[in-house]
């Protein structure tokens, strides 16, 4: 099912996922910016994934520090075939849904075919035990962020992504870490990062006739009363080295949701 909005808001075009009668338990992580030289994170991520009794996982975007193109699979002992190796083992076992973030956008349908997982439009909204739940990851509702809105914009489109993957592996890796550069020193002077849209969240609710609103990006996880019976939802990041570690998975039962944290490996 699609629903679509008034064109004139900011609200998007929302597609619609009704998870099936024997799920019981699902769970929502997100900006995981898994990369190599976080290796206690991505032990941490391997653990949760061969343990987790959810019946279905939902990944909300920045799985990875960065994607820059499913060709990066191919590379013998890669850091991205080690790391979807265990997402692949998970997908045997349960069905694993991947949105894309800011940092991963760029994995497109050989790396869905490669692990064995469904991409999910952003935004989706599940349909779970009665209630209606907005699932994106968040960057598209930091209006305040006119500058990445732009470049959201750009990036997304067929023209930048194809003129960008046909160049080498190598080169796009070098601007990857141009970019992550860019970004540490942001981080590290301190200045501040937009949020997300009080208003807008109301409206991509209210459009969808949904309750909640769970999305990652900001980094800032807590529950928000948006409204009378409207809330959001923010997920946590994850770092294993931080003190102390941040390794957090939503779990969602019949029950209503619930924080978990995990125990580091």
């Amino acid at each position: 099912m699609v629903v679509t909005a008034d064109p004139l808001t900011t609200v998007p075009r929302f597609e619609e996922l009704a998870a099936p009668s024997h799920w019981r338990t699902v769970e929502f992580i997100s900006d995981l910016h898994l990369q190599a030289s976080e290796p206690a994170t991505v032990a941490a991520w391997e653990h949760y994934l061969s343990t987790t009794q959810a019946d279905a996982l939902f990944i909300l975007g920045d799985l990875f520090e960065v994607w820059v193109g499913d060709d990066a699979l191919e590379e013998p002992g890669g850091f991205e075939a080690q790391a979807c190796s265990a997402l692949r083992a998970a997908a045997h076992r349960m069905p694993v849904f991947f949105m894309h973030g800011n940092r991963d956008f760029l994995a497109g349908d050989a790396f869905l075919r490669h692990c064995g997982i469904t991409g999910l439009h952003d935004p989706t909204v599940l349909a779970f035990a009665g209630q209606r739940h907005v699932l994106s990851h968040g960057d598209l509702l930091c209006l305040d962020d006119v500058d990445y809105q732009r470049f959201r914009v750009l990036a997304r489109s067929s023209a930048w992504q194809q003129q960008f993957l046909s160049q080498p592996l190598a080169t796009r890796r070098a601007q990857a870490r141009g970019i992550r550069q860019e970004s540490e020193a942001r981080k590290q002077s301190g200045a501040p990062y937009a949020d997300v849209d009080h208003s807008a969240a109301i409206a991509w609710l209210q459009a969808a006739g949904a309750q909640t609103l769970i999305h990652g990006h900001t980094h800032r996880p807590a529950n928000h009363t948006l409204a009378p019976g409207l809330q959001r939802v923010v997920l946590s990041d994850w770092d294993a080295a931080a003190f102390p570690p941040r390794l957090e998975t939503l779990r969602l039962s019949a029950a209503g949701l619930e924080r978990v944290a995990l125990v580091p490996t």
